[in-house]
């Protein structure tokens, strides 16, 4: 019962994360499903599970939000669902040692490109409510990002989200309600490849349930919160967090022993914090100044 609990808990944040961000529940959730020590293809096909029910709860909160393009969700949802079936059924065929290490990889990689992007380069910013991109841009981009979804236990956001807002063309809530409602298509399609190989019985279901339900509660929070949480800070952490719930896999797998590992871990945990705390006290200093601005102007035409 107390791990089903956290495990709840674990989807609730994961939830929050997601919806806030457009990014970051299955490399959230899956990299701490891993540590509790599932298999890779076992944490993958848990993720994805959950992530039916909850991508349908998130779908319609920003859906009542007007988040959605439909137009957008189809054409990237429909390529995504592909790749996410051909990923569950690669995953399913490694072995155990090779396939940890090489999740860990793809978490690891996921995890360090959202924390790089949030620091260097966060999302351009767009008013238009409808995506001007077309198919031959948006195939292509759901069939890498469903493929690493499926094999990584995460990497649809990361990948949709951060392209699409990276282009500057569509308003970041329809990026990231459209984004966060495609990926229904592409958990029903790694679900049932999921199944498909492992079969009922090989699924901890009291796991998955664990992950909907902290996930269900979390979908509308996350989706008010969209455009009132300090993207950039957020982002840092999500990604430093992923990265530090992978990294001592990674270290292992290149051979280095255990003091290494103590040093390499308490290093990144240190610079970590750092990038988050400057970020946040710089988050809020642009958002102090931005209030005087604004107090100024005001005062001025009211003169």
């Amino acid at each position: 019962m107390r791990q089903l609990v956290v495990i709840a808990l674990v989807g609730f944040a994961a939830q929050l994360v997601d919806g806030a961000l457009g990014m970051g529940y299955g490399a959230t959730s899956s990299s701490f499903l891993l540590v509790a020590g599932l298999t890779p293809v076992m944490a993958s096909a848990t993720v994805h599970l959950a992530e039916v029910g909850t991508n349908v709860a998130s779908g319609v909160s920003h859906w009542r939000l007007g988040n959605v393009d439909w137009r957008l969700v189809g054409r990237i949802g429909v390529p995504g669902a592909i790749g996410a079936a051909l990923g569950a059924t690669v995953l399913a065929h490694l072995s155990t040692e090779a396939a940890r290490p090489l999740m860990a990889m793809i978490l690891g990689g996921l995890g360090m490109y959202i924390m790089l992007r949030y620091i260097f380069r966060p999302p351009q910013v767009s008013d238009a409510r409808r995506s001007p991109h077309r198919k031959r841009f948006l195939v292509p981009l759901g069939l890498v990002g469903g493929f690493v979804d499926a094999t990584g236990g995460g990497g649809w956001g990361p990948i949709s989200t951060t392209t699409l807002m990276s282009a500057g063309k569509t308003a970041p809530r329809t990026v990231i309600g459209s984004v966060d409602t495609s990926e229904f298509l592409v958990s029903a399609s790694a679900s049932a490849a999921f199944l498909v190989h492992l079969g009922l019985l090989g699924v901890e279901w009291p796991l998955v349930l664990a992950l909907l339900l902290g996930g269900i509660v979390a979908a509308p929070i996350a989706a008010w919160l969209v455009s009132r949480i300090p993207a950039r800070t957020m982002g840092i952490a999500v990604g430093g967090l992923i990265i530090m719930t992978n990294l001592n896999t990674l270290l292992a797998a290149g051979g280095i022993d255990k003091q290494g590992l103590t040093l390499g871990f308490a290093g990144f945990v240190a610079v970590w914090f750092a990038l988050v705390i400057a970020m946040a006290v710089r988050e809020s200093r642009v958002k102090k100044a931005q209030a005087e601005a604004l107090a100024a102007a005001e005062a001025e035409w009211s003169i």
